[in-house]
Parts: structure tokens; sequence; C-alpha cells
């Protein structure tokens, strides 16, 4: 999980589960094929454009909503998850 955010959410943050290791396949402007294994941000971002082709935006991936802030409150929210970690 980590925390994400949208143009189509504007103002607001979500922690939201995804797989941190993935493999897509497609096609590129030109025609050619394309097969990418991605990890990390890359992996995030391509989960997150392909769920609004499905038309799933983030908050409804979301497992707690109360992990759903206005951007404003995230550096609160980090504090507190590296407060806790030390713990």
């Amino acid at each position: 999980s980590d925390w994400e955010g949208c143009l189509s959410v504007p103002g607001l943050r979500g922690e939201v589960p995804r797989w941190a290791h993935i493999r897509y396949s497609g096609f590129d402007e030109f025609g050619q094929t394309i097969d990418r294994t991605v990890d990390g941000f890359h992996a995030r971002v391509v989960q997150h454009e392909c769920d609004h082709l499905d038309g799933t935006l983030y908050p409804q991936r979301m497992r707690d909503l109360k992990k759903f802030i206005f951007e404003s409150e995230i550096q609160h929210w980090l504090k507190r998850e590296r407060d806790e970690e030390d713990e």
C-alpha cells in the first residue's frame, strides 16, 4: 500500500493497495507490440491508469477509508506512520 492522488479527485489522497510488480502488454502509438515487466512507481501508475479505463477511481480500491484525507493532512499521516514504526 502507498498513498495516491488523482486529478479526478482533486485535493485528496488515499492509501491504496497495489501489486508491487506487474507485467503488461499492448501496442505503442506506432502499432508496435510492447511487453513490459515493471515494479515500484511505474507498476502503481499503470494499475491506476488501467483502473480509469474500467471506470474505477482509487478510493474504490481503498481498504480503510480513515486513510482518505486532504492533501494538507499528508505530512501528519506520514509522521504518524513513522512514529508507529518506531514504537
